[in-house]
Formats: C-alpha cells, sequence, structure tokens
C-alpha cells in the first residue's frame, strides 16, 4: 500500500519541475533583442513619471479599495460552507447567517454613503 501523500507530492514536484524547465528553457530559447523601449519601465502605456527616493506618495483611496475588497471577498467565502451544508444545520444556522449578511449590508452601506465606492 502506498502513502496517500505520494500523489501530492508528486504533483508538487511536476509544478516544480515545470516552473524551473520554462525559466531555464526561456534563457536558450528567447530572443536576445534587447533596446531601449524594453528596458523601460512600463506604466500602462504612459510614459513613466520620476519619482522621490522613497518611492512617492501613493493616493490612501487606491489601499482604501484594496481594504474593501479583501473584506467583502473574505465576507463572501464565508457564505460557501453554509450553502453546501444548509440542510444539515437547522433553523439556528439560517438566524447565523441572517445576522452575518445583516451585517455585511450594514457595513456595505456605510461604505457606500461615505463615498469608499466614488471612482474620481
Amino acid at each position: 500500500m502506498t502513502n496517500p501523500y505520494v500523489p501530492l507530492l508528486f504533483l508538487a514536484a511536476c509544478g516544480v519541475g515545470f516552473a524551473v524547465v520554462s525559466v531555464l528553457g526561456l534563457s536558450f530559447v528567447g530572443p536576445r533583442r534587447y533596446n531601449r523601449a524594453k528596458v523601460d519601465a512600463y506604466e500602462c502605456g504612459i510614459e513613466p513619471t520620476p519619482q522621490a527616493l522613497g518611492g512617492g506618495k501613493v493616493p490612501v483611496k487606491y489601499y482604501l479599495t484594496a481594504m474593501l475588497f479583501i473584506i467583502f471577498d473574505i465576507e463572501s467565502v464565508f457564505l460557501y460552507p453554509f450553502a453546501v451544508a444548509f440542510s444539515k444545520l437547522g433553523l439556528f444556522a439560517l438566524v447565523e447567517m441572517v445576522l452575518f449578511i445583516l451585517t455585511v449590508f450594514v457595513a456595505y452601506a456605510y461604505v457606500w454613503r461615505r463615498g469608499g465606492l466614488e471612482w474620481d
């Protein structure tokens, strides 16, 4: 009888092997035509702007948008186990999930009223 982790280790080895072969193979097969345009930084088709030594200031709205995405994304992940085991959990779990969704809705309404979802 084989160890149950053998297929998992085989899959991990295949993944690491593919990554190593891809990176090493690119250095042998890939083109070697370097010019100024390929070496420059790329910022969505816009000319790169010089930044201060500390990296410059980034508007806080980008961080807020990222945090909002993480919060609501993680909260939505909690809905999946409930949906899978809904028939076995009973009325108590239904009440708890309604309270959870109500909490998420209150947070969403608060962020919406405060203008956290505006993209100006």
